[in-house]
């Protein structure tokens, strides 16, 4: 071909990678990699096999770690961790710093045998992965620097267990390792048994950054080996990977007090509205969905199209994928690599021969051998068939049309999934009045596949809880400082041989959608004092009665999209009508509790002061714009849970409760609270309260009952978005393993105590537990 000829077809030319130096360092590895426990490498153990996916080239040997093995890193770790949280943050931001100078150095060893035991593209490798690497680093760095002023009340959790997915395999162990070991952890992970090279690459460049022995550990093997991890004596799991395996780790750690976020699938829309840049669009989902041949767990896998210019869209989007380019992946002309492994493959073979809509592949050519599948198009689905609601992971977009911005939102947020989302528009009053309705922890405006170490990522619903990157991301490895006190169980009053009926029966009944109810069951408990005294009744609710709660709690919506000043201004009001009631609310919790009667008064004044600190908080827990390095801005924005059932602290019946409905309610959240179990008749007292403060039907419910028996029901449930439970009751492991149903949040107190009168009572963390934070990227600019 002459240059006349090259120019008029305008093809690409093969651009290789060398792999020489990485062939070289895994030779003199012997190709046979042991583990990276206590600062060495220990003898290969039985190995399995790490292959190119592109050519099937078998690239080393990696050692299944054993349960003792795991067992060993562990207590490396637990021996590195004391000496390394002494160290202060200072240093340990010296040695981060070092590990971010060492992967800009080895950039390109990391990127060639990223691209090679992976098969993405070098491109990608070398120009969006270890540069964020690096940058998770230095980031993590500064935030070390920073812990001894701006962290002064929290410290590390300890040993934290981290298991990794094989799409990101570098960069995922840089999200789980930097901010660890900058709080001052120290880490036994494990990358995917695909993808396990890089980590072992980076365990030797620990070594060249002086990382103490111990602190970092890499433990390679299948999912028996992620197993030993959960079971072991950890402080915190930290998984990235399926929404099903992810639910098993919650079933499994549920009750042992460990730390545990999940980053899970996702099912992500790409929402183009009839006023966007055509092209620009087009450009941006080609990144969506092919970049990393579609292996990624916030791709927009969904494409939702406005119907006026679907079929523009479509024939343009057929035309650039007909230009994709497959094949070597280190071929630096290439832009779709190959899929991770042949039974990744055969899945996503499988998942599209079954596909009901019109199937379009891309008319590029695909190598005879290797695992690739090329850039697929599925249009015409339902939003309910099984390609729009499962993650396929692989190389394949599917799609349908919607006639309204109000039907886009309904379709994006028809999912279980909430990790992502992407919308095209020209108008920025659309695009901003979209993006909060999106359920999800990103909406990318304008762009996708924006990510920052500054910037929170994380999913909603079934795609997991807890942020990655940012302040909040550190506060999944710290913890308050000091040591609560065990709780012990407050049963209820017993019932004397004899007894006196009150003089006046009072019927106290639950409190669902701004009425009282009669208990669904008809039955009802006697109450007494500690002197013997029948005080009264109170209800015995069931599930059904939750699920009636439940459904009122849903149907007040709107109190979710209220401002802060109407929220502080309802909870002023609330304090003011129990402050005008504070003689008779002493009274009761005096009959209660037999406490003196100035230690009841002191009670309601710290209620009536609880409702004015979360009413301050209302209009003022401020989300941040974030530096990210984009010319635009990152978002953080505190958004209220949802629907948060709660289990109230027995010690403090009126106090208690207060301290968990009222930062719940400041942040925009409905509840269904269960009172104090063997003092309730001090919340069936409040809702008279709530009635004559204004608070919507519905945003206020509360039960009385059986925490023990009302438990499994309340986390189970599927409308339910959080539970939380401050209960004496044995019920914090059954509330934990419930929950995997949806994988709702949970806040629970394994059976320490709280001092509700004091700061603890009212600290930070009742914000952001009320809160989920969406990370909205707006860039700016032609």
């Amino acid at each position: 071909m002459n240059v006349s000829e090259i120019f008029d077809s305008m093809e690409y030319g093969p651009a290789p990678e060398s792999a020489a130096e990485v062939n070289a360092w895994l030779d003199s590895h012997e190709r046979r990699f042991g583990l990276f426990v206590g600062g060495a490498f220990t003898r290969p153990g039985e190995t399995f096999e790490s292959r190119n996916p592109a050519t099937g080239e078998v690239l080393a040997q990696v050692t299944q770690a054993t349960p003792d093995d795991v067992a060993s890193a562990v207590a490396a770790a637990r021996k590195a961790q004391g000496p390394w949280a002494k160290a202060g943050g200072k240093a340990r931001a010296r040695v981060l710093y070092a590990l971010a100078r060492l992967v800009q150095k080895h950039s390109r060893m990391f990127a060639v045998l990223e691209t090679l035991d992976n098969g993405k593209p070098i491109r990608e490798s070398r120009d969006i992965d270890i540069p964020l690497v690096a940058r998770h680093f230095y980031y993590h760095a500064g935030m070390a620097q920073l812990q001894d002023a701006e962290l002064a009340g929290r410290e590390p959790l300890g040993v934290c267990g981290q298991i990794i997915p094989w799409n990101f395999p570098l960069l995922m162990l840089a999200w789980k390792i930097a901010p660890a070991i900058a709080m001052g952890n120290t880490v036994v992970l494990k990358p995917a048994e695909y993808t396990s090279l890089t980590a072992l690459l980076f365990a030797e460049v620990c070594r060249e950054a002086g990382v103490p022995k111990g602190v970092v550990n890499i433990v390679t093997g299948d999912g028996r080996t992620g197993e030993a991890i959960v079971g072991a004596e950890v402080d915190k799991i930290a998984f990235t990977g399926s929404t099903e395996v992810g639910r098993r780790i919650r079933e499994a750690t549920a009750g042992t007090g460990k730390s545990l976020t999940l980053e899970l699938g996702g099912k992500s829309p790409y929402i183009v509205f009839d006023d966007a840049d055509i092209d620009s669009a087009i450009e941006g989902l080609v990144d969506a969905i092919w970049f990393n041949q579609g292996q990624v767990c916030c791709a927009g896998s969904r494409l939702l199209v406005q119907e006026g210019i679907a079929e523009t869209f479509h024939a343009r989007l057929k035309r650039r994928m007909d230009g994709l380019r497959l094949g070597d992946p280190l071929d630096k002309c290439i832009d779709v690599g190959a899929i991770v492994d042949p039974v990744q493959l055969k899945t996503i073979t499988e998942m599209v021969e079954g596909a009901s809509g019109d199937v379009y592949r891309a008319a590029t050519a695909v190598p005879e051998h290797g695992c690739f599948y090329p850039p697929t198009l599925i249009t015409g689905l339902s939003p309910s068939d099984q390609l729009m609601q499962e993650e396929i992971f692989g190389p394949v977009l599917v799609g349908t049309t919607f006639r309204t911005p109000a039907e886009a939102v309904e379709l994006a947020n028809n999912t279980r999934y909430g990790l992502a989302a992407t919308l095209w528009t020209e108008n920025v009053n659309l695009a901003l009045d979209i993006a909060p309705k999106l359920v999800s922890g990103v909406v990318w405006v304008n762009g996708t596949n924006m990510f920052d170490a500054a910037a929170g990522f994380g999913g909603v619903r079934e795609s997991g809880f807890g942020r990655e990157g940012g302040w909040e991301g550190l506060l999944a490895y710290t913890r308050p400082k000091g040591s609560p006190k065990t709780l012990k169980p407050m049963p209820a009053q017993a019932a004397p041989q004899e007894f006196g009926a009150p003089p006046l029966d009072r019927t106290a009944k639950l409190y669902i959608g701004g009425k009282q109810a009669r208990p669904d069951g008809g039955y009802s408990r006697p109450v007494f004092s500690p002197k013997g005294a029948l005080v009264g009744h109170a209800g015995v609710a069931n599930r059904k009665d939750i699920r009636n709660a439940v459904e009122a709690a849903q149907a007040a919506k709107g109190w979710s999209k209220s401002t802060g000043h109407l929220r502080a201004q309802i909870l002023y009001y609330i304090a003011e009508n129990l402050s005008a009631r504070g003689d008779e609310f002493a009274r009761r919790i005096s009959d209660l509790t037999g406490a003196k009667a100035s230690e009841a008064e002191a009670e309601v004044a710290a209620s009536v002061d609880r409702l004015f600190t979360w009413a301050a908080w209302a209009d003022k827990f401020d989300g941040a714009a974030k530096g990210v390095p984009i010319r635009g801005v990152a978002l953080a924005m505190n958004e209220p849970v949802g629907v948060i059932g709660q289990f109230a602290p027995d010690e403090a019946p009126l106090l208690g409760l207060v301290s968990v409905i009222a930062p719940a309610l400041a942040m925009g959240n409905r509840v269904v609270t269960v009172a104090s179990e063997p003092f309730p008749l001090a919340a069936t007292d409040f809702y008279q309260v709530l009635d004559t403060s204004d608070v919507p039907a519905g945003v206020v419910n509360i039960l009385t009952g059986s925490h023990a028996e009302l438990a499994p029901q309340m986390a189970g449930h599927m409308d339910i978005d959080a539970v939380w439970s401050f209960s004496s009751s044995d019920i914090s492991g059954i509330i934990e393993k419930e929950s995997a149903r949806n994988l709702k949040r949970t806040w629970v107190n394994h059976g320490r105590a709280r001092d509700w009168a004091g700061t603890a009572g009212e600290e930070r963390a009742f914000l952001t537990e009320a809160t989920e934070v969406k990370t909205i990227w707006v860039p700016y600019g032609e």
